[in-house]
């Protein structure tokens, strides 16, 4: 079935019953959509209207193809997760509130700069995934048969007599970053908005590229009675935790851009600065402190945020709470306890009331 519009576009009309069931499994997305109000992130079929002017495989995909538009809000959630995760003590914990998310999106700044690549990075992976679980017909296990023999690990000596080769079900990475690529970078528009457009697409590229040159090689070994007579390897994604916790030291050191004389450059900001590499994440606005609400910058503030009053670092109560203090309370709350297991299988767990001090910023 067909559907002229955006599965976010459609699910705000009276056209949602036009979506195909697949898509519409994944309704709950229209709100990231909303948040995110940008030509790529997540909106995927906002660029799937554009691809029919842009190129024609990619409307194709849009309109025959929506269990891959699927995998792409999968992983659109997987970054935002992750986001929220790594930002989790900041005075911005990458908040997924519609209308304040939106308006943090639309600068030029540090976290513009992670979400766009947080989520560029977990399409890339969720797609992957798919491709190795099978739950994919258009992809499958990464293609080996004209691939350079596997390196042996560091700790294995070369000459130990030990054969490679390659085997398994490699994770197939390239069609991953295909479909990212496709479907998060938004054609390049003339105007005003080519400094933003190539920031964008430069941090949609670093998030990428945190899945596609950061691969594991996985082993098994062969032969009689334990020995190793041959190892089948295969390579596999990093776990996602791993590529937000490289693109976090990426957004401490993210580089300060400005825009070339002929508009379509990204030159360092300051004296002696190298240029940034393809990794390396970049934004051209300071960010406000996002110490109070503010619905202009999308700040929702830090009052009432949980701090560490003995911590010195930003999850500390005089960074977290911008020196306005903070206050001591006491929350009691049910969780589980002493749980057992019992064969089989089932886990049988008491209720325990729980009293913790919490202390809250002014």
């Amino acid at each position: 079935m067909e559907f002229a519009c955006s599965p976010c576009a459609c699910v705000g009309s009276l056209r949602v019953l036009q979506l195909p069931p697949i898509v519409q499994k994944h309704v709950g997305l229209l709100n990231l959509c909303r948040a995110v109000g940008s030509p790529l992130v997540m909106d995927p079929n906002s660029i799937c209207r554009k691809a029919k002017r842009l190129a024609g495989k990619q409307a194709e995909l849009c309109q025959t193809q929506p269990e891959i538009v699927s995998e792409v809000a999968k992983g659109a959630r997987l970054g935002v997760r992750e986001c929220q995760y790594q930002f989790r003590y900041r005075r911005w914990n990458c908040t997924s509130h519609n209308k304040y998310f939106g308006k943090v999106l639309q600068q030029d700044i540090r976290e513009t700069a992670f979400v766009y690549a947080i989520t560029a990075a977990g399409v890339t992976h969720a797609v992957t995934q798919a491709c190795s679980m099978g739950e994919l017909l258009q992809c499958g296990c990464e293609a080996t048969r004209n691939k350079a023999p596997p390196r042996p690990p560091s700790s294995s000596p070369s000459g130990d007599g030990v054969k490679w080769e390659w085997g398994g079900c490699g994770d197939d990475v390239e069609f991953g970053y295909e479909m990212s690529k496709k479907f998060m970078d938004a054609k390049r528009r003339r105007g005003k908005s080519d400094i933003r457009t190539l920031i964008n697409l430069h941090n949609n590229e670093a998030g990428r590229l945190a899945v596609k040159l950061h691969m594991r090689t996985e082993c098994k070994c062969h032969g009689l009675s334990g020995s190793c007579t041959l190892r089948t390897c295969w390579k596999k994604m990093p776990h996602f935790r791993e590529v937000g916790d490289r693109l976090l030291e990426r957004f401490n050191g993210a580089s300060k851009v400005m825009g070339g004389n002929d508009g379509k450059t990204l030159i360092p900001v300051g004296q002696n600065i190298k240029p940034p590499d393809k990794q390396d994440l970049i934004y051209s606005d300071e960010s406000p402190d996002f110490c109070l609400a503010n619905r202009k910058t999308g700040s929702l503030g830090t009052r009432g945020r949980v701090c560490n009053s003995t911590a010195m670092d930003i999850s500390g109560c005089d960074l977290l709470c911008c020196e306005r203090g903070y206050r001591e309370e006491t929350v009691v709350f049910e969780e589980n306890c002493l749980c057992r297991f019992h064969w089989c299988c089932v886990v049988q767990c008491k209720k325990c009331m729980v009293r913790k001090e919490l202390s809250l910023c002014h």
